[in-house]
């Protein structure tokens, strides 16, 4: 177990999600190729939850870097900006 504060590289953490949507279709690929159709279930729904997944963190990642650029995250909204007056 990691020591509190202690975490994973930035490399790992930035590939994750892509980790996350490569598992995912390789999963969907094998259940679409199986011939049992128990089996390609239970490959295909962890497929299409890796896949989901890994897009909703890449989305979510994306989002939130372009707001923190915009500098949405510390402005009080109850001040206009000079740009709304």
């Amino acid at each position: 177990m990691n020591p509190p504060g202690h975490r994973i590289s930035r490399p790992i953490y930035e590939a994750l999600p892509y980790i996350y949507i490569l598992c995912g279709l390789v999963a969907l690929a094998a259940s679409y190729l199986h011939p049992s159709k128990l089996m390609s279930l239970l490959l295909g729904l962890p497929g299409l939850v890796g896949v989901l997944g890994g897009v909703v963190v890449v989305l979510r990642r994306r989002d939130y870097r372009q707001m923190k650029a915009n500098n949405y995250l510390n402005t009080d909204l109850s001040v206009p900006s000079k740009r709304d007056e």
